[in-house]
């Protein structure tokens, strides 16, 4: 913790200096990385009116001590400029009492009394929705002869409440059947979501819904699937409740060292939030926010998407916030795609749903000898059986059909399937929502996970440049997860920026067997199976290394709450140089970061995403005294081989335009 030295003493060290105004504050014996462009590091600053007067040593920073001057030492601690997290979704990161499984992963037959306890412990009254927050689908979900899916495990938890699962992600649920049965057609009728609705009122999530052996809804399902139920929202769930305190928000950020964010999904309803906080005076960040307008909600009569409507919409909040010290709203979200796991435990395996430049492989997957799942080989796409498959599909709607034809070929007749997956919306649609956006003045923020999604979100952006000539724009992409060769160049050519979310980049057999197998052919399970480092999956997997080389400018997005509500900076920055979880080796070890990269990514890099780099990023002369003091030495640690201790970093006070926002409690 920051050492207040004794005013007298200091002041006798080195008289004032007549030229310099005295400062409200004075940091010395510090070790300042200012991430000026020579990326210096010095001992001392001064802050006078929230701006940063002085970067220097500690003898530079006497001139500016004068009788009211509050002057603390450092005690040789590391002080970095405040941290930017360029794509998070805020209103879900508050700690509040909810029923959470906090990404904790359970087995079914343990989920059951975990739901009924919380029925019991909120008070959920009898036709109420249960949801159960921060469920990690790719982790436990270990079905038995009581629970075989999750559909009956949440049955046993109620039958006189809908359930929803809401997954760690913000793209995956799982149901009970009193929540599927509320599913609502196109015209507003409720018919559940079963095998025969499947058929008809809902064939558009055939792809999002998972099945069992019968054809009937197992419980999970995916994406805009959801929404036919009138299911939970993952960032609104809370919302009310957080309406009481919504200062919990910029407290959490501040107390890991955040003071500038870019709120990545952005909807009307979202904007009270933020207009409470600035007119009680308790934003203490900067915020970008990233509105998100579904296109096809603006279809007219003739089935035409009005733009105009839409962007007069966006420009409206644009101009509300135009004044705003703190808040801009600059910049449009659009979703390529939405995620790259598929659902090796549905029968038969759901595909990935995220576009792929290569048609998906159909793994076959069964227990192993310790009965946990692995692949046990892949369908022939091109062998006669599927090929007669796929001209008469029909032939296996009845159950007694697709018994007979498992038990002949080892496989689900419907795994005969080609799929390359799709898009988020029509890429017609993509990219003239993008060309419009830069024609209205608005900067893009891209979600693209899977390789033709990131494939798409360039040409979108290539041609809003080429539409209104103004390629200096922060455009960014988020996540690229898988980026083939031939974008990563075209990214760097363009000088993209890229929200990577570092703690990522890891290898977990248990998520990695719901994406790799339907990109690779691979045998068994564990990492030796998932992690061929001559694979494209591999090579290809957040290549943050080669789009930084390539002429990328590298930002951090938490993602959070997405797996954890922490924003957790310094886990990120560790696994961005290790890109490893332990017990198991790092994945894709070429493109490990170094720490100073990592750095720039959560500072610099970041206020140049979000326009503000003449204001926040540095600590320079003129711009926002936004810093934060740290308990330990990430530099050093990373330049003495110690990474794997970067994540256990404590920020010990955060700064906000000149003022302390966040002090951690004394031992």
């Amino acid at each position: 913790m920051i050492r207040r030295l004794a005013l007298a003493a200091f002041c006798l060290a080195a008289p004032l200096a007549a030229a310099a105004a005295p400062a409200d504050y004075v940091l010395t014996d510090a070790r300042i990385y200012t991430e000026d462009a020579g990326r210096t590091t010095a001992q001392a600053l001064a802050v006078r009116d929230g701006k940063v007067v002085y970067v220097g040593d500690d003898a530079g920073a006497r001139a500016f001590v004068g009788p009211a001057t509050r002057v603390e030492d450092a005690g040789g601690r590391l002080v970095l400029p405040g941290l930017v997290d360029a794509h998070i979704h805020p209103t879900g990161i508050a700690d509040l009492d909810v029923c959470s499984l906090e990404s904790r992963p359970v087995t079914l037959d343990a989920l059951v009394p975990f739901v009924k306890d919380c029925i019991a412990r909120y008070h959920i009254a009898p036709g109420e929705w249960v949801a159960v927050q921060q469920w990690n689908f790719t982790g436990g979900n270990d079905p038995s002869a009581a629970n075989p899916t999750l559909r009956a495990a949440l049955d046993h938890a109620s039958s006189v409440n809908p359930v929803a699962l809401l997954g760690n992600d913000g793209h995956h649920g799982a149901f009970n059947s009193l929540a599927l049965a509320r599913a609502r057609n196109a015209e507003g009728k409720v018919v559940g979501l079963s095998r025969a609705t499947l058929a008809s009122d809902f064939t558009q999530f055939r792809k999002v819904v998972g099945v069992d052996g019968a054809g009937e809804p197992n419980g999970t399902v995916n994406e805009d699937g959801r929404d036919v139920m009138g299911a939970p929202d993952l960032l609104m769930v809370n919302f009310q409740a957080l309406m009481k305190a919504p200062e919990k928000v910029p407290e959490r950020l501040n107390s890991v060292g955040i003071t500038a964010m870019q709120d990545a999904l952005v909807t009307p309803a979202i904007l009270p939030f933020y207009d409470t906080l600035l007119a009680d005076g308790k934003l203490t960040v900067r915020v970008n926010l990233m509105q998100l307008y579904e296109p096809e909600d603006f279809k007219g009569a003739d089935g035409r998407i009005d733009y105009d409507r839409l962007l007069a919409g966006a420009v409206a909040v644009h101009r509300k916030y135009a004044g705003s010290e703190l808040v801009r709203a600059d910049a449009l979200k659009i979703f390529a795609d939405g995620v790259l796991e598929g659902n090796p435990y549905a029968v038969p395996p759901t595909l990935p749903d995220s576009p792929s430049i290569k048609p998906y492989l159909q793994p076959i997957f069964g227990p192993d000898a310790a009965g946990k799942l692995a692949v046990k080989g892949y369908v022939d796409l091109d062998s006669p059986v599927c090929v007669a498959e796929r001209a008469a599909p029909d032939r296996y709607e009845a159950a007694g059909a697709v018994a007979a034809f498992v038990k002949a070929n080892g496989f689900h007749p419907a795994q005969c399937a080609i799929s390359s997956g799709k898009l988020q919306h029509d890429r017609a649609v993509i990219l003239e929502y993008a060309r419009r956006a830069h024609l209205a003045g608005f900067t893009l923020h891209i979600h693209a996970i899977g390789d033709e999604a990131v494939r798409t979100a360039v040409d979108a952006i290539e041609g809003a440049r080429a539409a209104d000539g103004n390629d200096r724009t922060p455009d960014t992409i988020a996540h690229l997860q898988l980026v083939s060769p031939e974008d990563v160049a075209r990214i760097g050519r363009d000088h993209l920026y890229l929200a990577y979310t570092y703690s990522w980049m890891t290898a977990d057999p248990s998520y990695d067997i719901s994406v790799v197998p339907f990109f690779e052919h691979v045998s068994g399970a564990g990492f030796a199976a998932f992690h061929n480092p001559n694979s494209y999956y591999e090579r290809q997997f957040y290549p943050d290394k080669a789009t930084k080389l390539a002429g990328a400018t590298l930002v951090a997005g938490s993602d959070a709450p997405v797996n954890t509500r922490d924003p957790q900076p310094f886990v990120n920055m560790q696994i961005g140089v290790t890109r490893r979880q332990p017990p198991y080796p790092p994945a894709t070890p070429d493109e490990r970061l170094n720490i100073r990269d990592l750095i720039d990514a959560y500072t610099i890099n970041g206020a140049h995403a979000m326009g503000r780099a003449d204001e926040i990023g540095s600590l320079e002369v003129g711009k926002s005294a936004d810093f934060i003091l740290l308990n330990q030495d990430i530099l050093a640690l990373a330049d003495a081989g110690q990474a794997e201790q970067i994540g256990k970093t404590k920020v010990l006070e955060t700064w906000f335009m000149g003022r302390r926002v966040y002090a951690a409690p004394k031992p």
